[in-house]
């Protein structure tokens, strides 16, 4: 049985970011992919290749838009340009383009030129927007800090605390009550409180959509509020698709001496005793380890790889229970003969820079709402489209663009016996039909598509109902309590066995936080001799 220090169940970032570390401080690692292709949700495949594109077009099949990473340091302390990674700047970040009339918002890094976009547009929310910014900045300094360390008892507050006392104005003098109560608040009513136009209610509120909770959820407030980091870091688009980022890491462990294997699916973890000793795949090969670490799914690890033979029937009860929710969303990857044309704003130079909004009007959100909350598609899907062909031309060759279109609030479980496999195509038109409202020129200019319903989500990605968050976003999973509080410090009851997926703190996106927080708690209980973390 082949011998290593470390093995990384799953290649997905958090994984991959775990195990770069270990493979920096001298670990020999093995990093076993159940697909072809390693980069978990966060990789790029070659589709639609034919006589007119014989280059094909280099298509995301997870995560597109890298914001959070940017604000970890751990590109930097990975140096993962050194190994084949570049990253274009998405600038504006977003845009909203009006649904009815003329006007666009660009939301830029900057935000004096943010300020001037919304004065075009909701000039009443000028000081509006400039305020949030500032309230938000302030908090989040303290939110990243508890984002970047394993969760504790009031780790949160902890590092609340310490930025008031720092940076002395986490909380502006008499503002205290009404800051702690923004806090706990739901982001739909944070936004709704915040703004007066209702342009600018709808883009926030639908950028603060990503992160999975509905808007009513409550102490969600600071998904809304976390745009202030946008003008910290920005967003950025790795050169040649979304998997650069996780092709880099495979380059960087393979650089260090470590290995990253595909086509190794995993059956179960081996265990001894109540400690983690190697894997076996589902052909039988086994591979042994002093630590296992699993990147996948935390239900799939401890209910499937661990099983009840090593699980106490309270504890598998626990890990059964978790709230992973119903679907998040669904995504069409389109190959298309050209770019949108927004019908509110013509030849705009900079609306394809980043993420495009398409979302008409906080009702309309609601709409879609109330259609998921009874378990059916929504009959009008709000939409964020990305266009990133524009600024990347190594992703579509031949003179073509690309398109993705991700729509939310999509129930994995479906009312009336519908089933996802027989009404995928019609759920996909349905945003495509979106895009061509705003941009009629799209109207017969698709090429061909690449469709993820939730349930092609849960196939592709191992991702538990579609939930790209892995879990539920809410705030009784989050920090201490996710996945579990007996779990939420990266460690399992089973010996040597971690956890380094987003179903650990803080959760999803590409961010690179769980992975980075599982590596210091490992090389921190298994000291090398030259054991080094930034």
């Amino acid at each position: 049985m082949p011998n290593f220090d470390a093995i990384v169940i799953g290649s997905g970032h958090n994984g991959l970011v775990t195990a770069c570390y270990l493979a920096r401080n001298n670990y020999k690692v093995l990093v076993l992919e159940r697909d072809s292709t390693i980069g978990g949700a966060v990789r790029t495949e070659t589709m639609f290749e034919s006589e007119e594109n014989p280059n094909g077009f280099r298509m995301d099949v997870g995560s597109s838009v890298h914001i959070m990473i940017h604000q970890t340091g751990i590109i930097e302390e990975l140096e993962l340009e050194k190994y084949g990674l570049e990253y274009i700047d998405m600038d504006p970040i977003m845009s909203y383009p009006v649904p009815t009339g003329k006007g666009v918002i660009h939301f830029w890094k900057d935000i004096e030129r943010t300020l001037e976009s919304i004065s075009k547009v909701a000039p009443e929310d000028v000081e509006n927007y400039k305020e949030f910014i500032d309230f938000w900045g302030r908090i989040n300094k303290g939110v990243l800090k508890a984002f970047m360390s394993k969760p504790a008892a009031g780790s949160l507050f902890a590092e609340l605390t310490k930025a008031q006392i720092r940076e002395g104005s986490m909380f502006k003098k008499g503002e205290q009550q009404a800051g702690l109560q923004k806090i706990l608040s739901s982001y739909g009513k944070v936004v709704d409180d915040a703004f007066e136009s209702p342009h600018m209610k709808a883009a926030i509120m639908w950028f603060a959509a990503q992160s999975g909770p509905l808007p009513d959820h409550s102490a969600t407030g600071d998904f809304a509020g976390w745009q202030s980091m946008l003008h910290e870091s920005g967003a950025k688009h790795p050169k040649g698709g979304s998997g650069m980022l996780t092709q880099a890491m495979k380059n960087m462990i393979e650089a260090h001496g470590g290995e990253v294997r595909a086509d190794h699916p995993i059956q179960k973890i081996l265990i001894e005793n109540g400690k983690a000793i190697g894997v076996q795949t589902e052909n039988g090969e086994e591979f042994s380890a002093n630590i296992i670490v699993s990147n996948a799914h935390v239900q799939t690890t401890m209910m499937k790889m661990v099983g009840r033979d090593h699980l106490d029937d309270s504890m598998f009860k626990k890990v059964e229970d978790i709230n992973v929710g119903n679907g998040f969303g669904m995504v069409i990857r389109c190959a298309v003969e050209e770019l949108p044309e927004y019908t509110a704003a013509p030849g705009d130079p900079h609306i394809h820079n980043g993420i495009q909004l398409l979302a008409p009007s906080v009702q309309y959100m609601n709409n879609a709402i109330g259609d998921y909350m009874h378990k059916l598609p929504p009959e009008k899907p709000a939409v964020l489209c990305m266009t990133f062909s524009k600024i990347d031309p190594d992703v579509a060759k031949d003179g073509k663009h690309t398109l993705f279109a991700w729509a939310q609030w999509h129930p994995y479980e479906l009312a009336n016996g519908m089933h996802w496999d027989d009404i995928r195509e019609r759920e996909a038109q349905k945003i495509y039909d979106v895009v061509t409202d705003y941009a009629p020129n799209m109207k017969g200019k698709l090429i061909d598509w690449y469709i993820q319903s939730p349930l092609d989500i849960e196939r592709k990605h191992g991702l538990l109902k579609g939930n790209v968050m892995h879990v539920e976003m809410s705030f009784d999973q989050m920090f201490m309590f996710r996945p579990i509080p007996e779990m939420s410090q990266y460690e399992t009851p089973i010996k040597n066995l971690y956890l380094a997926s987003a179903s650990c703190h803080p959760g999803g996106g590409v961010f690179g936080a769980a992975g980075h927080n599982a590596a210091r708690v490992i090389l921190k209980k298994h000291r090398k001799k030259f054991f080094s973390f930034s």
